[in-house]
Formats: C-alpha cells, structure tokens, sequence
C-alpha cells in the first residue's frame, strides 16, 4: 500500500510542477513529511504565480468554470480523480504580480559554513561580496566551485543559474516571501534570513537559520563571526516571547522570512548581573547570557573552596619548585603536579627547556614544523582552576594541541619563577613579549601564547587569557593554525624549490667531478701508453742494437771466402730471402754448417728465428748438426737454399 501511495504522490506532483527528476520529486515529499498539498504549494506559487494560500484551497478542489468559485465547489470523492485536481487553472482573479524568487545558498569554506539568501535576479558578484564579508576572503581571490556548468563569471544572474550546485551544497527555491507571514507557524521546513548587524564593527551579516534552530545556538554562531563570547552579546530586535534562548526560531516570535537584529558587546558584563550571578565569568559553564548560578554560600561552601582557593594549610603543592636548576626537572614536576590535581587527560607537555621546545616546533623540515604554545599558569588567579580542568583537559583542545602544536609549560605563581620566564622570552622572543607578558595582572592569567616561527625572528600571534569558553579557545588556536598553514605553506615552497635547486647544484657537481675524473683516467691511460711505447721502442731499440752486435760479431768471425782456383773443394751457394733478394757465397766443403748457419745471421736472419731449406728435395738444414761439414750435407759443389720465418 504504501508503495502505490509513494508512486501516486510522486505521478501527482510530477503531473503537476512539471519536476521530471523522481528523485527531485521524492525529496520534495520527503521534506513535507509526504504531505502531498504541502508540497505542491512549495512550488507552485513559484512557478505560476499562483498565491500560496489561494493554491492550498485550489490544490483540493476539482476543476471548476471559470464561472464558478474554486472555494465553493465541493470535495471531489472519486479515489481515480485525474490530475488536473491537483493542478486547477483558477480564474484570473486568483493571478498575481509575480514576486521575485529567494533562492538559498549553502557554502562551505575550510571548517566555515555560510548560507546565503538571495533574490534571482542577484548576480554571483554579489554571492561573492556577501562572502567576503563573511569569510574575510578578497573577492579578487574567490572561487566558487561546483557550479553545474563549470565556472561562471560575476556577472551571471541567479536566475540563470538557479538549481545549480555550489560548493558544499544544492541551491534550493524558497516560497515567496509575505510580511504577514511569521516564525509562529509550527512549519519546520521553513528557512528564516537573519540580517544581524555588528554595531561596534559596522558590518551587517545576511545568515540563513532553519526554523529549528535554537536562538542559543544563533547567538553561538554569531560569537564565531564576531569574537564575542555569548555572555558578553548584547542584543537589540529580539521580540518579548524569544525569553527562553532554548526556543527555537520558529517558536520565538520573529518576522518570516526576514529579520533584522543589532548586537554589540556588553560595555560591563559584571555590571548588569544580578548579585547570584557574580561568579557566571569565571565558571563559563554555560556560552548562555541567561543561565543564573546559585550563591555557593547557600549550600554552606566556601567559594574560596570551589576556585581552589582555600587557606594556605590547604592549599596544594605548587605545580613548579622556586629556583630549579634544571628546566626539564621543572616541567617533569609540573606534568606530575598537573596530572594529579586534573587528571591525566590534557596536553603534553615538552620536557625542556624553552630554546630546545623553539627547536623541536621552529628549525625542522618545513613539512614537520608547529607552532609553539606556552602556557603560563599562576596558582593565584581565580581562573587557573577553571581554565585548567574545563579547557587545558577538554578532549578537543588536546588532541588539537597534540597534532599541531609544541606545548611548553611554566609556573609564574612564585616571582623568581616569573623573572626567569621574562629572562628566556626576553633572550627568545624579544623584550616587547616580555613588557606584554609583564603587563598582565594576576587575575588574568593563565595565559596561552601562541608563537610562530619565522625565517628571521619568532612572532607570537596571539595571547589568549583565562577568561575564555573551550569554544572561543579552540576558534582561536584555529585561526592561529589558519595563519601558520599559509606561512608554512610558503616555507614548503621555498624549501621545495631551494631544495631543487641544491639537487641541480649537486648532479652539476657531480658530472663535473665526473667529467673530470673520466678526463683524469683518460689522461693517466694516455701517459702509460706513451710509456709504455716509449718503453717498447727503447726495449726494441736496445734488441736491435743487441742483434746489430751479434751479427758484426759473427760477420767479423767468419772465415774469408775462398777464391776458386784454390786447390780445395768449394762450394758455391745461393740463398734467398723472404723478400726475394738472392745471397751469394763461396765456402770450403770442409767448413762446418754452423759457418753457413752464422753466415746467414750476420745477414739479419738468426737461426732462432729463421730455417735454411733446400728446394728439391726440401730439407731442413738448420735441423741437421751443425758440426757436419758442407760435403756431409751434401750441399756440394753448389746449392741453392731458401730462407723461411719460423712460425
């Protein structure tokens, strides 16, 4: 049944706004809780003009002639009634003036959210100059995305781009607004623009509220845009009935769809509560201006005892020893003393001194670089007990000083504590953070400075005191880490970029020793090869001259050549060498072979190197003795031999 009831409320409404999304159409049932009439009136009286209430009496009746009265007509009873009951063409009388469309803008910037309200005929320019003020971001470096159609220019009207996607959220139609209309009507779906006005700053605020927002939370939003603490908000336009900050707008008496406030800060917060009320600023339980506090005095405790405050026989050991020597066994006994009086659940604290916690937040890699905070407590401030268990201990706070800050810690109750806290500032950060820190009364305190560094000096950017909400802390570090995210941002880039360029220096560096080592090595191979030809040529030089003295040697021992009238046999022999020159000589038949043997030495050709052959038959002859004579090598009367290299 309920699935036939789903179809037939999505067919009607499609029949009658002309909305083919079916998941356009079921949100829009959704968001009237399925209250078919409701939510073809929400979109009816925008598409045709048509008035809301003339529509919602239409809206129920058959079609009629234009004759009769759409009011007069009786219900219809048929279950099958067709579509044109739900979409009546009403007489003319019932056409109005068209009134311009308000279309809502949901926008989501970091951890920022900012609902705009704007007629459609507005441009996105003026989207842009309303954010501007909101988020304090020039217009010049503004960009909208997740527009449908990709970005668009300053000068496309609303109307153009209605229905469009904004980044963070949908841009949805409003109902026309009428100034009879008001926050009494028990509708949630309704939206309610809230143009507040900052008296001191002289900026005006255009927000968008849902009609279940409380008036509480509205005041906390405002302390967001404003800096200022809910308690100390003064407010101006807020009808008789919002006297409870837990109603909700819708039940709070204020004009729909638009409402005009005025606050400022209360010029004396002390001064306009009532004598119960005396402690509201210093417990800060409640961001509420309205919330009463009992008189402790009734339930019979010392307000001393509630602050901590009690008699000095009472009082409990202080969270750091007068004149350590040593800062870390003075931050290790502050850690114990903190952790036993509020529980183990708060920041950590660096364990050392100030110089080493500058170190460890300031001279990293700029990727692996924080802030530095330092809290300075004082035992007899009034706020350090509240400020310690409700802020320094709140999980939030923690855990977002754990991830991006340094936290050092310091006692400033004894005043030799204090003279060396403005000694190392001084000598840190400079004698201005010491006059301020000075300047401080007791009450003040406790105090969380924000610092940050930089490439030539620290700056502290912010000086946070006790009297705070765990809200406005956690806004303030924010900002804070907002700051530091842009100047680390840039340090990154620089670093990068430095980086990139040592990287370059150091391959240059590299080629070139490279280079020159490649040059040195080529050089020393070149040096050793002229060496060792040097060497070579000396060694060949030194063989030549060797073997130019064997064979004079044995050229002068040679016996005389015999002539050939000599009455002794002679043998005449022809020897070739292997460049084809012919050498000729007569020896006696008695000389011994090694006669021939040294005969062809002194003419170049050693036998250790060369073979003396005969041609036919071929024989070896320095193979045979050469003791034989040239008669027993039968190389007699003449012979011719030939001289071949030794392989």
């Amino acid at each position: 049944i309920k699935s036939n009831i789903d179809r037939y409320g999505r067919e009607r409404t499609k029949a009658c706004t002309g909305i083919d999304n079916i998941a356009e159409a079921i949100a829009l049932l959704e968001l009237n809780n399925w209250d078919l009439v409701a939510a073809i009136n929400g979109v009816i009286p925008q598409e045709n003009g048509i008035l809301q209430s003339q529509a919602a009496a239409a809206a129920t009746a058959p079609t009629a002639p234009p004759s009769s009265a759409a009011s007069s007509s009786p219900p219809s009873s048929s279950s099958s009634s067709s579509s044109s009951a739900f979409c009546p063409v009403l007489p003319s009388r019932h056409i109005v003036e068209r009134q311009p469309r308000m279309l809502n803008f949901h926008i989501e910037y970091r951890t920022r959210s900012v609902e705009v309200v704007l007629e459609e005929a507005s441009t996105v320019g003026e989207i842009k100059q309303i954010l501007e003020t909101e988020l304090h971001v020039p217009v010049s470096k503004m960009q909208l995305k997740g527009w449908k159609s990709g970005d668009v220019s300053d000068s496309v009207s609303l109307q153009m781009a209605q229905g469009w996607r904004c980044a963070g959220g949908m841009s949805r139609l409003l109902p026309p607004p009428s100034p009879t209309r008001r926050a009494g009507q028990e509708s949630l779906n309704q939206n309610y623009l809230l143009i507040i006005s900052h008296r001191e700053a002289q900026r005006e605020y255009s927000l968008n509220f849902p009609a279940t927002r409380t008036i509480q939370e509205v005041k906390r939003n405002i302390s967001d845009l404003t800096n200022i603490p809910v308690r100390h908000q003064q407010w101006d336009g807020w009808p008789a009935s919002a006297s409870d900050d837990s109603m909700t707008l819708s039940s709070s008496g204020i004009s729909y769809p638009c409402h005009h406030l005025t606050v400022c800060r209360r010029s004396s917060p002390a001064a306009t509560l009532e004598p119960s009320e005396e402690c509201t600023d210093v417990h800060m339980v409640s961001d509420s201006e309205g919330d009463d506090f009992e008189d402790a005095s009734e339930f019979g405790v010392d307000e001393s005892e509630i602050f901590g405050m009690g008699s000095s026989s009472c009082r409990k050991s202080p969270m750091m020893p007068e004149n350590s020597e040593n800062e870390g066994d003075a931050l290790l006994h502050f850690t114990g003393e903190f952790s036993s009086r509020y529980g183990d659940c708060h920041p950590v604290f660096f364990i050392g001194s100030l110089e080493a916690a500058s170190q460890e937040a300031f001279f990293g890699k700029a990727r692996d670089r924080k802030l530095l905070a330092i809290y300075l407590h004082n035992d007899d401030s009034v706020l350090s007990n509240v400020f310690c268990s409700q802020m320094m201990c709140a999980e939030s706070i923690v855990s977002y000083l754990s991830q991006n800050f340094i936290t050092w810690a310091w006692d400033v109750t004894k005043e030799a504590n204090k003279a060396r806290l403005l000694t190392m500032c001084t000598r840190h950060f400079g004698s201005v953070v010491a006059q301020t820190i000075r300047t401080y009364k007791t009450d003040q305190f406790p105090l969380l400075l924000i610092v940050m560094g930089k490439r030539t000096s620290n700056e502290v950017l912010n000086v946070i005191q006790g009297n705070t909400t765990v809200d406005e802390l956690m806004m303030r570090l924010m900002g804070a880490m907002e700051i530091f995210t842009s100047q680390q941002q840039e340090d990154i880039r620089d670093e990068d970029e430095r980086e990139a360029r040592e990287m370059v220096k150091r391959e240059q560096d590299e080629a070139y020793r490279l280079s020159l080592e490649a040059d040195r090595k080529k050089r020393e191979a070149q040096e050793r090869e002229e060496a060792e030809q040097v060497r070579q040529e000396r060694i060949r030089k030194e063989q030549e001259e060797e073997r130019e003295a064997i064979r004079l040697s044995l050229e002068q021992a040679l016996p005389p050549e015999p002539k050939e009238e000599e009455g002794e046999p002679v043998s005449k022999l022809r020897i070739r060498t292997p460049s084809g020159e012919f050498l000729e000589r007569r020896f006696l038949g008695s000389c011994k072979l090694q006669v021939l043997f040294d005969f062809v030495a002194s003419k170049g050709y050693p036998s250790d190197e060369f073979k003396l052959l005969t041609t036919f038959p071929r024989r070896n002859i320095t193979q045979l003795d050469p003791a034989w004579t040239l008669l027993e090598a039968k190389l007699f009367p003449q012979e011719t031999l030939f001289l071949e290299a030794k392989e």
